[in-house]
């Protein structure tokens, strides 16, 4: 097996707040909405987050997202009015954690604390 592309797969409960929390996160709009209740984040060639409306199965997905270093990240997100969590120590790397208006689970996860 020769894998291109991952795409991260978020399901939501209504599509357009998710759409508007999620452009916060990534600090920018989806750049492509292929069909219906479909929006797709891009931020390398082979990096992709698919965020899907599905009211039976949101709430039930985890993002980890790997940022470098993690504290301006979590600044940028308070600034942007989101609620991250404190960052945490997690063996030779540190984490923060935070969830979304249904209850997913968006962890980032860097080797670099500052």
């Amino acid at each position: 097996m020769a894998v291109q592309t991952v795409f991260a797969h978020v399901s939501c409960s209504d599509l357009e707040p998710s759409i508007d929390w999620y452009g916060k996160l990534f600090g920018k709009p989806p750049l492509r909405r292929p069909m219906p209740g479909l929006a797709e984040w891009q931020f390398t060639e082979s990096a992709e987050v698919q965020l899907f409306e599905d009211k039976e199965k949101a709430g039930t997905s985890t993002l980890t997202l790997g940022v470098l270093p993690l504290a301006p990240e979590r600044q940028r997100l308070v600034d942007a009015g989101l609620e991250p969590g404190p960052i945490e120590k997690a063996g030779r790397s540190w984490i923060m954690r935070m969830r979304d208006p249904d209850g997913n689970l968006v962890v980032f996860a860097s080797a670099e604390r500052e």
